[in-house]
């Protein structure tokens, strides 16, 4: 996906606070493309977005937008939607046009489990017993002791200079200084977070850039931003291209997915370059897992190897209707 950084979308605000958004024009789109990807949800990339911001006083920045694990419903309990922690996800740029990255974001998850408990049973005769759930009351921006499970990543960027060069950077709290961030939670529902919007902007970090420059970042869940009607889509092209645009649902319509969302300096991405850059998002695991005989929510598996690519997007829509079957593993 390669362009010139001139297209109008929404800004970083809007998307962290709101439902979502694209530009005026979106085509990107992947939801499943792969057999394998079927099997590996949380790491199927579903778009990928790039524009300028136009924030008043953010002219200067482009907005990245990766989204993961496609079609998620908001009764998705009680484990809901995290990432893997065993896995790396990516943003790539190229800004020298040779179609080979010279930065890359890499963000990693992972979850705290607090373990909340409480005692059941008459006294006397008392037992403590861990809850089944992922909070046990009411969370927001200011107070998150009812989560169950916090879930948590870091992010770093690796940059190539023109000498081939190579150097690694974490994403610092401009703020705070501090090098791990918290996700929000997903929106479970009004009862929990009486605010979601508020909750989830409250998440959106300044961070530090290498050279002094600054950005913005934000991960977590968004309304899916897409707009198709999947199954009539799949069933043979089951649609009339001469409809009205509304005729059909929209079946993302009430789904969402995990958006990893960064706004960096535009000096940042071209590095000098010239004002084209090209971009796309990848995941990666480990290329041996093994389930663990006594699996724990923080060991459920072993693994081993180097990290394979098993998913990435760009260009829209390639693996999903160019690709030929038997190839899309291997394109992924």
């Amino acid at each position: 996906m390669t362009l010139a950084l001139l297209s109008p979308a929404l800004s970083l605000a809007a998307l962290a606070a709101g439902g979502g958004g694209t530009a005026p024009t979106p085509v990107p789109s992947s939801h499943r493309e792969a057999p394998l990807i079927t099997e590996l949800p949380k790491v199927d990339a579903t778009d990928f977005y790039m524009f300028n911001s136009y924030e008043p006083g953010r002219e200067d920045y482009v907005i990245l937008v990766a989204n993961y694990l496609p079609l998620q419903d908001g009764y998705g309990g009680p484990n809901y939607f995290s990432l893997d922690p065993q896995a790396r996800y990516e943003i790539s740029i190229d800004n020298d046009g040779d179609a080979k990255e010279d930065l890359c974001f890499r963000f990693g998850f992972n979850s705290f489990l607090r373990d909340i408990a409480l005692p059941i049973g008459p006294a006397g005769n008392r037992k403590t017993v861990s809850i089944p759930l992922s909070f046990i009351g009411p969370v927001d921006e200011n107070d998150n002791s009812a989560n169950n499970v916090v879930e948590w990543y870091q992010a770093g960027v690796v940059i190539e200079d023109a000498g081939g060069n190579v150097s690694n950077h974490r994403l610092i709290n401009a703020n705070s200084g501090d090098f791990r961030f918290i996700k929000p939670m997903d929106n479970v529902g009004n009862k929990t977070i009486a605010d979601y919007p508020a909750y989830a902007d409250a998440h959106m970090y300044d961070i530090s850039l290498p050279g002094g420059l600054s950005g913005r970042m934000f991960v977590g869940q968004r309304a899916d931003p897409f707009v198709v009607n999947l199954g009539e889509t799949f069933d043979l092209i089951n649609l009339d291209p001469l409809g009205a645009p509304d005729a059909k649902e929209n079946t993302l319509a009430d789904k969402n997915v995990t958006s990893i969302v960064l706004e960096i300096p535009k000096d940042f991405l071209t590095a000098g370059n010239g004002p084209v850059i090209g971009a796309w998002t990848s995941a990666w695991l480990p290329k041996q897992r093994v389930l663990a005989l006594d699996p724990t929510f923080e060991d459920p598996e072993l693994v081993s190897g180097g990290l394979r690519q098993v998913s990435r997007l760009g260009a829209p829509l390639v693996n999903e209707v160019v690709i030929g079957l038997k190839d899309k593993n291997r394109f992924n």
